[in-house]
Parts: C-alpha cells; sequence; structure tokens
C-alpha cells in the first residue's frame, strides 16, 4: 500500500472515490463541487490537503483529506481529518489505517497537538478501526446551517 499525495493523473480515479465518499453519506455533489476541492488541494495556498492510497496494482483505492486548525484554549494548532474513504473492494486490506497514520505522522511533523475527525454514530465498521487508533470523545457537534 502506498500513500502519497494526489497527482495529475490521479483526478479521474480520486473523483471516483470522492463521489462514492458523498454517495455513502447521501450528500448531493456535483462534479463542479469535486472540481474545486481537486483546486484546493493543489493550492499550496489552500488549507486543504490530500494524501490517497494506491494499491499493487496502481489502482487508488482510498483518500483523505485533512488540514490544520487552531486550537485556541491550548495555544496550538491541531489537524482535522475532514474525509476518509476507502473503495469497497479495498475495505479490510489496510488502507484506512494507513490513510490515517500518513495524517498522523504528518501531523506529528508539523508539530500538530491533535489529530480530530467525527463520522456518523451508525458508521460501525470505520468505528472499530477508529477505536483501536483514537480515543472517542464526549463531545457533541453542532451545526447552524447557513
Amino acid at each position: 500500500m502506498l500513500i502519497r499525495r494526489p497527482q495529475d493523473q490521479d483526478r479521474a480515479a480520486w473523483e471516483d472515490l470522492y463521489a462514492g465518499y458523498a454517495a455513502f453519506y447521501q450528500v448531493t455533489q456535483t462534479a463542479e463541487m469535486r472540481a474545486r476541492v481537486w483546486g484546493w488541494i493543489h493550492d499550496h495556498t489552500h488549507e486543504v490537503e490530500a494524501f490517497v492510497a494506491e494499491d499493487e496494482a496502481g489502482r487508488l483505492v482510498g483518500l483523505t483529506h485533512f488540514r490544520p486548525f487552531a486550537r485556541p484554549l491550548s495555544a496550538s494548532t491541531g489537524g482535522f481529518l475532514d474525509d476518509l474513504f476507502v473503495a469497497p473492494e479495498a475495505r479490510g486490506s489496510g488502507p484506512a489505517r494507513a490513510l490515517i497514520e500518513a495524517v498522523r505522522e504528518e501531523g506529528q511533523r508539523r508539530g500538530w497537538s491533535v489529530i480530530r475527525w467525527i463520522t456518523a454514530e451508525d458508521n460501525a465498521r470505520a468505528r472499530a478501526l477508529y477505536d483501536k487508533l483514537a480515543t472517542v470523545t464526549p463531545w457533541k457537534t453542532y451545526d447552524i446551517r447557513l
């Protein structure tokens, strides 16, 4: 399993994975939205970054998007893992763990104080892995839709 930054030639495969992620969470996502995010992860001035997982055959089988965030109370910077998706046929073969570990290593390299993410309460398969890698917190998440 190779974890690396996405490259220009990865766009179609990345789009397929990202569309699969949106479908998993039943989120309407357009080609324009994917194009915007693709642009963000290739714009070195934008906060969003990405890793992709490539299998032994050279196929992209997973992705993660992450970004730094300020933590004023601790006067530190953390990393937020926004999106994590593995193609159904590759689940259980290690890409999710490898992608999370890559973000953890990037955070350590940058001196971040934490890597944080959220997932759906009913995402049992993913949570089984997350429970091995991280500590679940008691915090509830709230949104104000704008």
